[in-house]
């Protein structure tokens, strides 16, 4: 059995961000006309207290990006960062030890105190295969310590673009994602939960099955659109039934940290959701 840290939070908390902050419907709506660009993020804090970096799944991001987005928000405020597609669609999980090392290398560990959980989102093609999952799982640093000793086994494509400078040893959290109802099984159940892996519950309008979350400290919520993928906005009711949801796990046992982004972006509904159902439940924004 994988031993786990402790969760480095001493008091569970509910966190609603939004899943990214740069898009050109918020423009002039969420964001107030004239925001200009790089402000974007920073009003983000000002709004709420976490966000999903969802870049770093497309690409190995540079550490100058992650340094400039740390600086730019609030203390007490929370990136999660979404893991490199090339390891979760390319590689599809095997074989996974200099693609972790370059990700890790690359920055992610610049966020310093406002890195969050690690998302790694499946293809729906991904389906379950015990000992695909578990090795990929024991293979995740659980420490910013170990994945920054991991992050120094990079290749010569990072030769000039790494930041492993001493970080304060921390725990990491991480999400996974699937979209494969193969997913639903208990023997993936068990191997999530002896590694400390949450199993993200997320809501598609129906185009992929919604997981329970798991027995993880952490539970890590994917709003993608109730009745329209990516598109609809959740109405009042919806935003009261999510937080009922999250608050009861929240209370689970000694408690439980609660992560939820918005993914409904594309017209511009991610924010004003968010917002809400931070209030339902009682969350502040990280700059007050």
């Amino acid at each position: 059995m994988t031993s786990l840290p402790p969760s480095p939070a001493a008091v569970p908390r509910i966190r609603v961000g939004t899943s990214g902050w740069r898009y050109r419907s918020w423009r002039g709506d969420f964001y107030p006309a004239g925001l200009v660009q790089r402000a974007e993020l920073a009003y983000i804090g000002e709004h709420l207290s976490t966000v999903e970096l969802n870049g770093s799944f497309y690409s190995l991001q540079r550490p100058q990006s992650y340094l400039r987005w740390r600086d730019a928000v609030p203390e007490g405020f929370t990136f999660a960062v979404k893991g490199s597609r090339y390891i979760s669609h390319m590689l599809r999980l095997r074989d996974t030890t200099a693609a972790l090392a370059n990700f890790f290398a690359s920055g992610v560990l610049a966020l310093g105190p406002t890195l969050g959980p690690i998302l790694w989102q499946l293809p729906e093609r991904q389906e379950f295969e015990s000992g695909v999952l578990e090795a990929f799982l024991a293979a995740l640093p659980r420490t910013t310590a170990e994945a920054r000793a991991l992050g120094r086994q990079h290749d010569e494509r990072m030769n000039g673009r790494t930041w492993l400078e001493d970080v304060e040893d921390r725990p990491l959290r991480y999400a996974l994602e699937p979209r494969s109802d193969t997913f639903d099984d208990p023997r993936a159940a068990d191997i999530l939960n002896r590694h400390g892996v949450a199993l993200t519950v997320a809501d598609t309008a129906g185009r992929w099955p919604r997981f329970d979350p798991g027995d993880a400290g952490l539970v890590y919520v994917r709003l993608h659109g109730a009745s329209e993928l990516y598109a609809s906005g959740y109405t009042d009711r919806e935003l009261h039934e999510w937080a009922e949801r999250c608050t009861g796990w929240a209370a689970q046992g000694e408690g439980r940290d609660v992560f939820v982004y918005f993914d409904n972006d594309a017209r511009g509904h991610a924010p004003h959701d968010a917002v809400a159902l931070a209030r339902l439940v009682g969350e502040q924004p990280a700059g007050r």
